[in-house]
């Protein structure tokens, strides 16, 4: 396991009963570099949407953990936002939300001369994900393939 997968690892732990605590779910947590600048970002959720002042509340309440524990270390830019519109089915709880709606998948290399697929989540498994086409058609692939999937959305 990388650095960076155990310091997301050991921040989902800690967090976790902070953001339930709070009545939300905790979605996503991921440690990066931008522009030369560490991020580590948690990512929340509730329905109808979070608020900046949830953002807050969470913030606040992780940032005294942050620094009790002080696990990281990289010197690093805390947020906490919500995952938005476009954000990646990753989990299986995501996975089972998102059963019958429509997703867009983005795979790693071509299949069949294309690498944007859209459909029905019909089904998935820990290796697989299954959508079906307006046609009635379907198509599974390999997670492995998948370099993002996310509910569609049209503006």
């Amino acid at each position: 396991m990388s650095r960076r997968e155990q310091y997301e690892q050991k921040t989902e732990e800690l967090l976790e009963p902070i953001v339930t605590g709070s009545g939300f779910e905790l979605v996503d947590v991921e440690y990066v570099k931008e522009g030369g600048t560490w991020y580590l970002r948690a990512y929340i959720d509730k329905p109808g949407g979070i608020t900046v002042d949830d953002c807050e509340k969470v913030s606040r309440e992780f940032s005294d953990i942050l620094d009790q524990k002080d696990y990281i270390e990289d010197s690093y830019i805390f947020e906490v936002s919500s995952p938005g519109l476009g954000r990646p089915l990753k989990k299986e709880k995501d996975f089972k939300r998102s059963l019958g709606e429509e997703v867009e998948i983005r795979t790693y290399r071509m299949i069949g001369r294309q690498k944007e697929f859209t459909g029905i989540l019909k089904d998935f498994d820990k290796d697989t994900v299954t959508i079906e086409y307006e046609d009635g058609a379907s198509q599974t692939f390999e997670k492995s393939e998948i370099a993002l999937i996310r509910l569609a959305f049209d503006f």
